[in-house]
């Protein structure tokens, strides 16, 4: 990895020092340890620097044969936060689980990526690089933006699209914002009372230690430089055609659930939207079993759908 210099450009994100990038990495570990082994990890260089991506695989040589998987994580974190669905995922089929460069992780941002036709174009080079012709591309938060903007500008390569609790439907408020700094806070509260302010916050970090020692090593080490990505117009969600499945917390403090539950399929042909009870911003943690099972169903019945037309 290069060193870490103090001229990195505007708008691209970067470690702190690399003793501080070295601790958030060990965290990240004991987070990915949780999960599936990854079979491999591989670097794939893009216009906008290196990816670093993780793939994950099934022992039986059909599922091998299947349409794979690409994770696409939140803003702030890295592909460790997939660990509650990988074991699932991957056992059915390949996948693939991306460090989004600019947010922390091992990938190596070097140009901004955030305006949406330099982020599409990133990605379909990711993508690329990969050898991925077809994939069922799967986003949460920051990540649902990410797949959400490739559906609209680039959906070549998509056989369908999973959004959880995404970004790209609405303005990122004030309220998610108050949200994501109580939590940080709460990080700091003593053990005992981890419990109840992961349940008044909707948050789950709080009671994973792994999880929570990497959040907080990774606000230490790592600057994001990039503004919130804005939502996609109606007519730009007109525009997608590719299946999208939606799936969003009752107590979302991202979007208003009955409002884009509602809008969603009324603007993308074919979407299907539901809102999961019982959780907030991260049902593929706290709700992992039944968030895997749903995706699953959605992919396999995408993959039926052009012998049955």
């Amino acid at each position: 990895m290069p060193e870490i210099t103090t001229r990195t450009p505007k708008d691209v994100g970067r470690y702190v020092n690399d003793a501080l990038r070295d601790r958030y990495f060990a965290a990240c570990d004991a987070v990915y340890a949780m999960g599936a082994r990854p079979l491999a990890e591989t670097d794939v260089e893009t216009a906008f620097g290196t990816t670093h991506v993780y793939r994950y695989g099934p022992a039986d040589p059909a599922a091998q044969a299947r349409t794979p998987i690409v994770l696409v994580h939140g803003a702030g974190s890295c592909s460790a936060m997939w660990y509650p669905n990988t074991p699932a995922l991957s056992a059915d089929r390949p996948v693939y689980a991306i460090d989004t460069p600019g947010d922390p992780g091992r990938s190596v941002q070097r140009a901004p990526l955030h305006r949406p036709e330099r982020a599409a174009q990133w990605l379909d080079g990711a993508l690329a690089g990969l050898g991925l012709d077809r994939v069922h591309l799967v986003g949460a938060s920051y990540g649902g933006w990410l797949a959400l903007n490739q559906a609209h500008r680039a959906p070549g390569r998509l056989a369908s699209v999973t959004l959880l609790d995404p970004g790209g439907l609405e303005k990122v408020g004030p309220r998610f914002f108050a949200w994501i700094f109580a939590s940080l806070f709460a990080t700091f509260a003593p053990k005992a009372l981890r419990p109840r302010l992961a349940a008044w916050l909707e948050q789950p970090v709080l009671v994973v230690p792994e999880l929570r020692a990497m959040v907080r090593a990774g606000v230490r080490a790592h600057r994001i430089r990039r503004p919130a990505p804005l939502p996609l117009t109606e007519d730009e969600l007109r525009t997608i055609r590719t299946p999208l499945l939606l799936l969003l917390g009752r107590r979302s403090l991202l979007v208003h659930p009955r409002r884009q539950v509602e809008r969603v399929p009324r603007l993308v042909p074919g979407a299907c939207a539901e809102i999961i009870a019982d959780t907030g911003h991260g049902p593929q943690i706290d709700h992992a079993e039944q968030i895997n099972a749903r995706m699953l169903a959605f992919m396999d019945t995408t993959d039926r759908r052009p012998a049955a037309e």
